[in-house]
């Protein structure tokens, strides 16, 4: 059973109007859920996808009726639209947790990438600033350590990015860095399930393939206790235990269904996808990771970048979103992020750097 302070987390979040971005995902509905537990004045779901929100907002309304849950069709990054509801609601904590977050997909569009995690990204965190917001909540990933995908290096800029917004502003910025979630969307777990109901083949890409899980409420719980902790300009770092192989994963999932991998059901390898590595890192080595009081988070002492260097950059991601191609993107991100690995072959950290 995961410890949390629910002190800490009423203090933090109740009777506070609290926005999620991103509420109809994976992460995002579940910080909902563990957010109206504590008892906030009002919740605000922010997402763009109209199916995603009507069933999220149906769910927590029929769980907490006596909660305000004000469902705002919206994308991040119209900041005409968001400045609005800004103005209209005004949030005190803004949980960000609307990204692209499929590694092979944003491979194939980098400018997606781009727009939706970096450029959206900052137009929240900027309206958050100069609404006085009181803490904003990045949601971050392992795969901004060393990244070998665009997803990853997109995900690196916004910790960047929230970094530098807490030297400009009184708001609280603070980024949570975790890896794979079980059971999100688009994860390995549903897929495999789904393979193993139509009998197989079950694909795994690298027999060596390995990678952290942790369930969902106990990650947005997790991103929670951190960000009511967190004194602004923190990239913490969650432990997620140890790495799973996701080969063992697969034939467990098998074994479980009622059937003998590789005899009942077949096992087929398809090759790192690009922008894949065969293990995430939660940091690098010579980041200094700290102890918090809680066990299970870590915060890092994470060098950000001079102010000049991040909007010049910014700037030039903006251009190339708009008008440059994929390989523009790959090229500048790799040159910005020196430890970035972008060639696109999905071998990012396969061994001792």
């Amino acid at each position: 059973m995961l410890e949390v302070d629910d002190g800490d987390l009423s203090g933090f979040l109740g009777r506070k109007a609290v926005m999620v971005t991103g509420a109809g995902g994976s992460i995002g509905s579940e910080l909902c859920r563990q957010i109206a537990r504590f008892g906030p004045s009002r919740l605000l779901l922010v997402e763009r996808a109209e199916g995603a929100l009507f069933t999220i907002h149906r769910e927590l309304t029929g769980s907490w009726p006596d909660l305000p849950i004000l469902p705002l069709l919206a994308d991040v990054g119209d900041r005409s639209r968001m400045q609005a509801l800004f103005a209209q609601h005004k949030p005190e904590i803004v949980a960000h947790a609307a990204a692209h977050k499929h590694v092979p997909m944003m491979e194939s569009h980098p400018c997606e990438a781009i727009k939706n995690n970096v450029l959206a990204t900052r137009v929240l965190a900027e309206l958050a600033g100069e609404a006085g917001v009181e803490c904003f909540i990045l949601i971050s990933s392992d795969k901004a350590v060393r990244p070998s995908s665009v997803m990853g290096a997109s995900k690196r800029v916004t910790e960047l990015v929230v970094q530098e917004l807490d030297r400009r502003h009184a708001t609280r910025y603070v980024a949570v860095r975790f890896g794979n979630v079980m059971g999100s969307a688009g994860s390995v777990i549903p897929v495999f399930r789904e393979q193993i109901e139509a009998g197989g083949p079950v694909t795994v890409t690298h027999p060596d393939m390995t990678r952290y899980f942790m369930t969902i409420p106990e990650a947005s719980v997790l991103v929670l206790e951190a960000a009511a902790m967190g004194q602004g300009g923190e990239i913490f770092v969650l432990d997620m235990g140890e790495p799973v192989k996701v080969l063992d994963l697969a034939k467990r999932l098998i074994e479980l269904s009622g059937y003998k991998p590789f005899e009942d059901i077949a096992i087929v390898f398809t090759g790192v996808r690009p922008g894949e590595k065969l293990f995430e890192e939660l940091s690098l080595q010579g980041e200094d990771i700290a102890k918090t009081r809680h066990p299970k988070i870590y915060i890092g002492n994470i060098a950000g970048r001079s102010s000049e260097d991040l909007d010049a950059a910014l700037a030039r991601m903006s251009a190339l979103a708009e008008a440059g191609g994929p390989g523009e993107i790959r090229e500048f991100l790799t040159a910005f992020l020196p430890e970035a690995r972008l060639d696109g072959a999905g071998v990012g950290a396969v061994g001792p750097a």
